[in-house]
């Protein structure tokens, strides 16, 4: 077993539950629309994934998902709710998914999972806090640096324009960021 968590939760999942079901989706398909309640937990196997919201016309991006990690629309998972988010396909994808139900049955036989579950909550909570942290009292540069230093793939998986959109800059600010 790996001492990775979220490998582990696949394992464990894998192992112990199986999944729902596969699902494939085209460069920019819609895992989930706001409004749709969505009651599924993705791992993603290939592919990238975007998670945002819109205010009038304009869209913010608050997370992205790659392979090897877990995505959903957390707010209708947990709550059962109407999601306010999109989750967008940025590249072919290919996912397995788990319903709340499913998953709550294998989180109260295997305790292991409910603890990983936890503990991989408790990790997105703090990165979003340092995210918010770092929109409200970083330079561009220095955002760019840390988005760097935390997720190197994410400037493998995910479109620039959409990048620069999560860490709220305009495109052209970002290429030069880059080049400096």
């Amino acid at each position: 077993m790996t001492n990775n968590p979220i490998q582990t939760l696949h394992h464990l999942i894998s192992q112990h539950q199986g999944w729902d079901e596969s699902i494939l989706l085209d460069r920019n398909q819609f895992l989930t629309m706001e409004g749709q309640v969505d009651d599924r937990l993705y791992f993603i196997e290939s592919g990238s994934i975007r998670v945002y919201w819109q205010h009038e016309v304009e869209e913010y991006t608050i997370r992205f998902g790659y392979p090897g990690h877990f995505i959903a629309a957390l707010d209708s998972f947990i709550h059962g709710q109407p999601s306010a988010y999109y989750l967008q396909a940025l590249r072919q994808c290919e996912l397995k998914a788990l319903r709340k139900s499913s998953f709550a049955e294998l989180k109260e036989r295997a305790p292991e999972v409910a603890e990983l579950y936890n503990f991989l909550l408790e990790q997105l909570i703090l990165q979003q806090m340092e995210r918010e942290q770092d929109l409200l009292i970083t330079s561009p540069v220095e955002r760019y640096q840390r988005v760097l230093e935390r997720s190197p793939m994410l400037f493998q998986e995910v479109p620039h324009k959409y990048i620069a959109a999560y860490l709220r800059m305009t495109p052209e600010t970002l290429s030069r960021i880059k080049k400096s």
